[in-house]
C-alpha cells in the first residue's frame, strides 16, 4: 500500500551542504522518481538566512518546489537540542495533522529538536518513526565528534565524569540528565540505523537496544560522467581534498603534510584543496590554512604544490575528480561514513585516508586504498610520496576498487524499514 513519507533534515543541501542532508534530499528524490506514496521534505533552518525568515511564519515552502519545506528554526537550545520556539512546534503539529504520514523519518535533529520525535508519536500514533545517526550528538556534547577538548583524543566511550571533563562548567549530573531526557524521547522510535557498522557499536553501548538499530550504507546518484582512463599520464603524483575547511576534516594535516615534504626536497607532487566554509573552523586552524595559502600564492607558479579551487557544486566534482588521482579523506574524528569516499570511487579514484572509524571501515589498506596515522602529516607525507613513486600502486588499487553505493539501494533499504513488519535492509 502506498504511504506517505516526511523526511527531516537539519539544513537544506543548497543552503548548507553537509554529508546528513546531502543523503536524506538524495532519499527524497529517489523516494519522489520511484514510490507510490507521496514524499514530504522538511529541512531545518537558522537565523544565519535571516532573509528567508517571514514574519508570522514558522513553516514554509522551498523555493518554489514541490513537497519541499523549510522548518524556520528559533532559539533552538543546543544543550538539549530542543525545540525552542512553542509557535515552531505548533506550526509542526499542524503541518503533521494536513500531511498525514504514515512515516517520519528523522536524518537529524538538531536545528529541529529531539522532543519533535514525541511530538510524532502523540500526533500521529500509528506512524512509523525512523532515526538516522549520522554522528554522535546524542551520546556527545561536544558536536558529536567523541574527540576529547583536552587533547584531541578520540573518545569511546561518553560517561558523566568523562564528559565533564570535556565541559568542566557543567557538573556531571547534567550529562546524566542529558541522557535521561535523549532516551526519554528516543524510546518512541521503531527503528535507527547508522550508515556504518563500528557506529552501531557505540549506540549499542550507550543504550540503544541492538534488535532496534541497523546498518543502512549512505547511497548516492552518479555526479557526472566518468573519466576514461589516465589520459595516458605515466605520474600518478595529484592528490585532492574534498569538504569543509573546519578542524575535524583535517585540511590543516594536508598542509603540514605537504611543508613536510618539502622540507625533504620532495616537491614533485600536487594538492588540490576543494572546499568552503573556513570560517567554521577554530581560529588558530583558520590562520594556519589561510597563512599557507597565502604564501602559496606568492611562489612562482611552478614551484606550487598546493591550489585552492574554492567551493564546488555536486554537478561540478567529475570535473574537479578529473584533474587528481588520488583523493585525500584526512578527517581527524571518527568519519562515519564518509561521502566523499563513495564519490572518489564513483570516479575511479583510490582514497588514501585517516586509519579511524568509518574511513577503516570502507577503505580497505593495501588493497583499495591506503591509511595513515589519523592527525600524523609526517606518516601522511610518507604514504604521498609512496603514492607518487611506487609503480603500479595506483593501478592495483583502482582495480580493486569497491561499487560506490547508490542511491536506488539506500531507498529500497529505508523502504524496507518504512514497512509495518520489522524487515531488515538486503
Amino acid at each position: 500500500m502506498p504511504k506517505t513519507i516526511l523526511l527531516l533534515s537539519a539544513y537544506h543541501p543548497e543552503l548548507l551542504r553537509g554529508g546528513s542532508q546531502v543523503v536524506c534530499h538524495e532519499l527524497f528524490e529517489e523516494l519522489q522518481a520511484h514510490s507510490q506514496g507521496r514524499c514530504y521534505f522538511l529541512a531545518s533552518v537558522d537565523d544565519s538566512y535571516p532573509a528567508l525568515f517571514k514574519s508570522g511564519a514558522r513553516i514554509t515552502g522551498f523555493d518554489g518546489r514541490a513537497n519541499e519545506f523549510l522548518f524556520l528554526s528559533r532559539h533552538h537550545d543546543y544543550w538539549w537540542h530542543k525545540a525552542g520556539d512553542p509557535l515552531v512546534v505548533a506550526s509542526f503539529i499542524e503541518f503533521l495533522q494536513v500531511t498525514k504520514p504514515d512515516v517520519v523519518h528523522f536524518h537529524h535533529f538538531m536545528t529541529l529538536g529531539i522532543d519533535l520525535i514525541t511530538v510524532v508519536r502523540r500526533v500521529q500514533p500509528s506512524c512509523r518513526i525512523i532515526v538516522t545517526f549520522h554522528e554522535f550528538l546524542a551520546i556527545c556534547a561536544a558536536d558529536g565528534h567523541m574527540v576529547r577538548r583536552s587533547d584531541r583524543s578520540l573518545c569511546g566511550r561518553a560517561t558523566s565524569v568523562r564528559c565533564h571533563q570535556c565541559f568542566p562548567e557543567r557538573r556531571p549530573e547534567e550529562f546524566f540528565v542529558r541522557k535521561m531526557w535523549f532516551m526519554q524521547h528516543l524510546r518512541h522510535v521503531d527503528r535507527f540505523t547508522c550508515p556504518s557498522r563500528f557506529m552501531i557499536e557505540h549506540y549499542v553501548n550507550w543504550g540503544i537496544p541492538r534488535d532496534k538499530i541497523v546498518h543502512v550504507p549512505n547511497g548516492q546518484r552518479q555526479y557526472g560522467p566518468v573519466p576514461i582512463g589516465g589520459g595516458g599520464q605515466v605520474k600518478r603524483n595529484r592528490f585532492g581534498f574534498f569538504g569543509q575547511l573546519h578542524d575535524a576534516k583535517g585540511a590543516h594535516i594536508v598542509l603540514r603534510a605537504v611543508h613536510s615534504l618539502r622540507e625533504s626536497g620532495f616537491t614533485d607532487f600536487t594538492v588540490d584543496l576543494n572546499g568552503t566554509n573556513i570560517q567554521c573552523a577554530s581560529p588558530e586552524v583558520r590562520q594556519e590554512i589561510e597563512t599557507f595559502l597565502a604564501a602559496e600564492k606568492k611562489r612562482p607558479l611552478n614551484a606550487q604544490n598546493v591550489f585552492y579551487n574554492g567551493s564546488y557544486h555536486l554537478d561540478q566534482l567529475h570535473t574537479r575528480m578529473a584533474r587528481i588521482d588520488w583523493c585525500l579523506v584526512p578527517s581527524v574524528w571518527w568519519e562515519i561514513f564518509g561521502l566523499v569516499i563513495s564519490e572518489a570511487w564513483m570516479f575511479g579514484k583510490p582514497v588514501i585516508c585517516s586509519n579511524v572509524g568509518g574511513m577503516a571501515e570502507r577503505v580497505k589498506d593495501e588493497v583499495d586504498g591506503l591509511h595513515f596515522e589519523m592527525a600524523n602529516p609526517r606518516d601522511l607525507a610518507d604514504v604521498i610520496r609512496r603514492a607518487c613513486t611506487e609503480d603500479g600502486l595506483w593501478q592495483k588499487l583502482h582495480d580493486a576498487l569497491p561499487a560506490y553505493p547508490r542511491r536506488e539501494v539506500m531507498a529500497d533499504n529505508f523502504l524496507r524499514l518504512y514497512d509495518d513488519a520489522d524487515n531488515e535492509p538486503a
